[in-house]
């Protein structure tokens, strides 16, 4: 891989970034009538999108919200804007990541379909409440305003084609509510909120919420590793693998994710079991297996629609095998246009030749003279890979991301030297079971607690 071409600049990147970054102030002090320095993010703005077709209603927008007259199509208009900017920022990155992992660049899917006018009324409800946020401003949310929410997502969630705008409108709705009032935040997530902001405005757009199209696929899936993401109430396990075709075509990078709600009382590697009985591809991966998959759907983003039913667990295959021999050729699928974000940024990679570098600033790898940071806190409590085992290895399969201004590592897996036998540790080892002593320990605590909440709520469905 090469490494230098990850450090070098990105012609334009800071200039996208800054743009991005000064309109995220001005959701600080609010839309209605924000100063004459907030003002100046949103010129900035229009300014960044000014050689687009966007051009003239940022514009519009920019002139009008600062004179207080601005209405929902202009707020609409800079949630556009922005997300172009940050798609811009997406699309260069990976650009550079395809130069210096030498991959196949993704193919271009067909356009999703849209869902045309469903729930006019629901999209318009949600949208005023985003458009009465952006006026008030992180600083101005109280409980009354963000309560105004509540209703709009309960008649959202009994709907599947509005569950998603559901489930980030409430999500959202929540960490405002816990950070209310506003004006007595220390410290305001300035970037994660517009994001969430700026997202769940577009979809209130109709034709915004796509359906990617699916195909159906038959051949061998080798995994490559698990990403974890945990929240107090829910829990995601996505696998990230390489589809070999049964016609012998062109291997493919796919994923595959399941996730649960849990208690804040499962923690660790008690997370599996909630996991566990909706993905049988999970115990082929704590296995070291590959999975044989008959008429899988899976789509244009390369996401597998997962049906334990088109699923048969294969022979072993081991991780950095299919790392060394499949993961070269595989080509990526195309990024959906509301998912082009650099924080989306995952793309499997194999490093082997480096040294592991420890200071203030955490752990690095040094490959071919270039310094690559290595996040190992994004790696999982539920499994055996800890910051000591990768900074022991020889070599490393990890996801590599982009974030805070620069590219970054996280480890799936790795492999380590012991007795001079090659010995690999993965993120997902637990997945499918575990005889780790610590392991057991966090199972059987969480099947405690389960069974006690599972107790309790059969008590209050029988009142």
């Amino acid at each position: 891989m090469r490494t230098d071409l990850l450090t070098d600049t990105v012609d334009g990147l800071d200039e996208a970034l800054a743009a991005v970054d000064a309109f995220d102030e001005t959701l600080v002090g609010g839309l209605l009538r924000p100063q004459p320095a907030q003002a100046g993010g949103l010129a900035g703005l229009a300014d960044a999108v000014a050689g687009s077709p966007l051009a003239g209603r940022v514009a519009e927008a920019a002139e009008k919200t600062p004179a207080g007259s601005a209405g929902e199509e202009h707020f609409v208009a800079l949630a556009a804007a922005r997300t172009a900017l940050l798609g811009s920022v997406h699309d260069a990155l990976l650009v550079r990541v395809e130069e210096a992992v030498g991959r196949p660049c993704a193919a271009e899917g067909a356009a999703p379909a849209g869902d045309g006018e469903h729930a006019v009324n629901l999209h318009a409800a949600a949208r005023t409440w985003l458009c009465d946020l952006a006026r008030a401003g992180w600083q101005g949310i109280d409980h009354e305003l963000v309560g105004g929410a509540a209703p709009v997502v309960s008649a959202m969630l009994p709907d599947p084609a509005l569950r998603r705008l559901a489930t980030l409108l409430d999500g959202f709705a929540a960490e405002l509510a816990a950070s209310c009032p506003g004006a007595t935040l220390e410290r305001v997530p300035v970037r994660r909120w517009a994001d969430l902001w700026t997202r769940a405005v577009l979809l209130t757009l109709p034709g915004a919420v796509t359906t990617s199209p699916t195909e159906e696929v038959t051949g061998r899936l080798l995994p490559l590793g698990v990403d974890v993401q945990e929240h107090a109430t829910a829990v995601q396990a996505q696998v990230h693998a390489v589809f070999e075709p049964a016609d012998g075509g062109t291997p493919r990078l796919v994923r595959a994710s399941v996730s649960a709600p849990k208690p804040d009382t499962v923690v660790g590697a008690g997370l599996w079991q909630l996991l566990r009985p909706h993905m049988s591809l999970l115990a082929a991966v704590g296995e070291g297996r590959a999975v044989e998959l008959d008429a899988m759907p899976v789509t244009a983003d390369g996401d597998l629609v997962w049906d334990d039913t088109r699923a048969r667990t294969g022979e072993p295959a081991e991780v950095f095998t299919t790392a060394r021999v499949a993961l070269p050729t595989a080509s990526a699928a195309a990024t959906a246009p509301l998912d082009r974000h650099p924080a989306r940024i995952a793309v499997p990679v194999l490093l082997e030749g480096y040294t592991v570098e420890e200071d203030e600033d955490g752990t690095a790898f040094r490959v071919a003279g270039q310094r690559l940071a290595v996040d190992t806190d994004r790696a999982p409590a539920a499994g055996p890979l800890t910051a000591e085992v990768v900074a022991s290895s020889v070599a490393c399969l990890a996801l590599l991301r982009w974030d805070a201004g620069e590219f970054l590592l996280q480890p799936l897996a790795v492999e380590r030297t012991v007795r001079k036998k090659p010995v690999a540790v993965h993120a997902g080892a637990w997945a499918g079971g575990t005889t780790d002593k610590a392991g057991v320990r966090a199972e059987k605590a969480a099947t405690d607690a389960v069974k006690v909440l599972r107790e309790r709520a059969g008590r209050l469905l029988r009142k």
